[in-house]
C-alpha cells in the first residue's frame, strides 16, 4: 500500500457516494476548501492531492484512512512475535487446498502466518450448512496475475486470509464491499461479489478487467461457489 493506492481508494469512495447522489463535486470542493476545477482534476484522474490535500478531504466527509479500506490491512509475519499478545497460527495454502480441503493437512501447508486470535475471531461468520466442520481460516499468497484485478485493495505478494465460515453474498459491513474468494471454473476468484437472479456476479475493482459471472442451478446455492470471505490482507508496507 501507498500513497497513490491511497488516492485510488479516495478516488472510488468518493464516485460512489457521488453516484449515489448523496455528494457533488462543487459541494465536495467546498466543504474541503478547494476550487471546484481542482476537486474535479482530483476526480477524473488528472493529479494528485498533496497529503494536507487528502487530509482535508478526508476530515470533509468525516472519514479516516481506515475505514476507505475495503478490508483490514497488517504487516504480514511469519515468525510468532512475543506470546504475551494471544496470536494463532493460520497456514498459507494453495488454491486447490482452500477449495477442496475441509481439513488442511501439515503436508498442505506452506507456510504459516500468526495473526492476533481476537481480531481473528471477532469476525462474524455466515456459514453455509455443509460447511460447518471446515476448518475456519486459511490463507493464499496472491501472484501479480491474481491481483491485477483487485489492486490496489488486493497487492501483488500480499497473503489473504479467507475465513471458510463466511458463505453468504451478504456484504460483511454496510458501508464497505466485501471481498470473496469465488469457485471459477477449475481456478478460484478473488472478487466482490453480488447475486443477480440466478447468477453470482463477480466484479473487479480495476475497470479494465471484466465481470464473470457463474451461473447456478436449480440445486445449487451461493455457498456451493463462495469458498470464503477475505477478512485480512498482510503486505508489506
Amino acid at each position: 500500500m501507498n500513497f497513490q493506492n491511497l488516492h485510488e481508494l479516495l478516488r472510488a469512495e468518493l464516485e460512489r457516494r457521488i453516484s449515489a447522489g448523496r455528494l457533488t463535486g462543487s459541494v465536495l470542493a467546498r466543504m474541503a476548501g478547494f476550487q471546484q476545477a481542482h476537486i474535479s482534476n482530483f476526480l477524473n484522474k488528472k493529479r494528485a492531492l498533496s497529503l494536507e490535500g487528502l487530509d482535508r478531504v478526508l476530515e470533509s466527509q468525516g472519514l479516516t484512512v481506515e475505514q476507505i479500506l475495503p478490508i483490514d490491512l497488517a504487516a504480514s509475519a511469519t515468525q510468532p512475535p512475543d506470546q504475551a499478545d494471544p496470536l494463532e497460527s493460520v497456514p498459507v495454502v494453495s488454491a486447490a487446498a482452500a477449495m477442496g480441503e475441509p481439513r488442511i493437512a501439515p503436508a498442505a501447508t506452506q507456510e504459516t502466518v500468526y495473526v492476533s486470535a481476537a481480531r481473528l475471531h471477532g469476525n462474524r461468520p455466515r456459514i453455509a450448512p455443509h460447511r460447518g466442520q471446515w476448518q475456519r481460516f486459511v490463507a493464499l499468497r496472491i501472484d501479480a496475475q491474481q491481483a491485477a484485478p483487485m489492486e490496489p485493495v488486493l497487492p501483488s505478494g500480499a497473503v489473504v486470509i479467507l475465513d471458510r465460515h463466511y458463505n453468504s453474498v451478504a456484504p460483511y459491513s454496510a458501508h464497505q464491499p466485501s471481498v470473496f474468494a469465488v469457485r471459477h471454473g477449475s481456478g478460484l476468484s478473488l472478487r466482490y461479489v453480488t447475486l443477480e437472479e440466478s447468477r453470482l456476479v463477480l466484479r473487479p475493482y480495476a475497470r479494465e478487467f471484466p465481470v464473470q459471472l457463474v451461473r447456478l442451478l436449480q440445486t445449487e446455492a451461493p455457498g456451493d461457489f463462495i469458498v470464503g470471505r477475505v477478512c485480512f490482507v498482510l503486505a508489506e508496507l
